[in-house]
């Protein structure tokens, strides 16, 4: 195999964050190939953040977003593991660009998991009738509804959303990188959304 440079290990890393041994690693397992190797590095970043999810998140940060208009405003809770990573850049920028993506979005909640049975089932209904009044067969018409279901996750919940600024990624992803990055286990907990003229929701 051809010798890696420098500056294609410096390039992935400043694509992706991740240190240099894990950028010539990727590169080497994946011949050299930069786009291979970014998809190297988040499978082995997922790997990571399922080992560390179970770790306690007593530390972490407030992030903020107003926009520039003054009528929308977001706080949400990014938990870590330690103070040294919650004041570090990256872990600010994070919370920052997660309070953003709330303003910009509007999730309901943040993961699919907390979606209210209620909001779920009524959901589940609607796309029932729809995909009866399309004239679908009624024994594909709960695999239709599923796929619809997935899709209504990927609007209304945080983690399963496009990111705003490379709807390529979503947010999961982009938490999942961070793990991997930061070495620690991070999680998002709650958030508000607030919109003059409108009720708060959490």
């Amino acid at each position: 195999m051809a010798q890696i440079s420098a500056s294609v290990v410096k390039e992935l890393r400043d694509r992706t964050s991740a240190g240099m041994m894990d950028c010539k690693k990727a590169l080497e397992a994946c011949n050299c190939d930069p786009e291979k190797a970014i998809a190297w590095l988040r499978e082995k970043g997922l790997a990571k953040a399922a080992k560390k999810a179970g770790r306690s998140t007593s530390e972490g940060v407030i992030g903020s977003y107003i926009h520039s208009n003054g009528k929308i405003a977001v706080l949400v809770e990014v938990k870590c593991e330690t103070d040294f990573v919650a004041r570090g850049e990256k872990f600010q920028e994070f919370a920052r660009n997660v309070a953003m993506q709330i303003a910009a979005a509007n999730p309901i909640c943040v993961s699919s998991e907390q979606v209210p049975a209620d909001v779920l089932a009524k959901e589940r209904d609607i796309y029932v009738a729809q995909t009866k009044a399309e004239g679908k067969p009624d024994n594909i018409i709960d695999k239709i509804v599923d796929g619809r279901v997935k899709k209504y996750y990927k609007e209304v919940c945080l983690l399963e959303q496009p990111y705003i600024k490379d709807d390529k990624l979503t947010v999961q992803t982009l938490l999942n990188d961070l793990v991997a990055t930061l070495g620690e286990n991070i999680q998002i907990g709650r958030f508000v959304r607030m919109q003059l003229g409108e009720d708060a929701a959490e």
